[in-house]
């Protein structure tokens, strides 16, 4: 995620009133850099915008969920899916899962704000994996540093033994 305050967000939602409810309902939440789209091709057309976070129906006319996120991880891996779908079916979820999507979250009353509440937790989880990454750069760092200087002191003592 290159800006986990920030993310980019696409929501893919063949219901044009729901679509907007869900851009609507994010935005009122700040997270402001959302795209909607009706359909997975357009979606997939806008692609190379990289997205931190897809939102998606599983269930689209044309291409389905599934199709969408396989055609995005094989160019962007780090993208997260959640699905927002009406089907309510086991199987459906578990296959969603299975293909690499963050959530399944089935459309109802409480389905808005669950759909937040998993955009936080993947924004704070790529926040952990960002510092995870740094504080083992600097690790890395400090080592390198320590055995550049005990190689420093070595070669004075081999080369210079009265010196010191």
């Amino acid at each position: 995620m290159k800006n986990p305050k920030y993310p980019l967000i696409f929501i893919v939602e063949d219901n044009s009133v729901y679509n907007k409810l869900i851009v609507n309902h994010l935005r009122s939440h700040k997270l402001i850099r959302t795209e909607s789209y009706l359909s997975g091709e357009e979606c997939l057309k806008n692609i190379n915008r990289k997205p931190d976070i897809i939102i998606q129906d599983y269930l689209l006319d044309g291409i389905n969920g599934i199709d969408v996120l396989k055609a995005t991880r094989k160019k962007y891996p780090e993208t997260e899916f959640i699905f927002l779908s009406g089907q309510d079916n086991i199987e459906i979820a578990i296959n969603s899962i299975k293909f690499g999507a963050y959530d399944y979250i089935v459309k109802d009353q409480h389905s808005l704000i669950k759909l937040t509440d998993k955009i936080n937790k993947i924004m704070v989880s790529h926040e952990l994996i960002n510092s995870n990454k740094r504080f083992k750069f600097g690790i890395t760092i400090f080592f390198v540093a320590l055995a550049i200087i005990i190689l420093i002191f070595a070669s004075l003592t081999i080369f210079f033994p009265k010196a010191l």
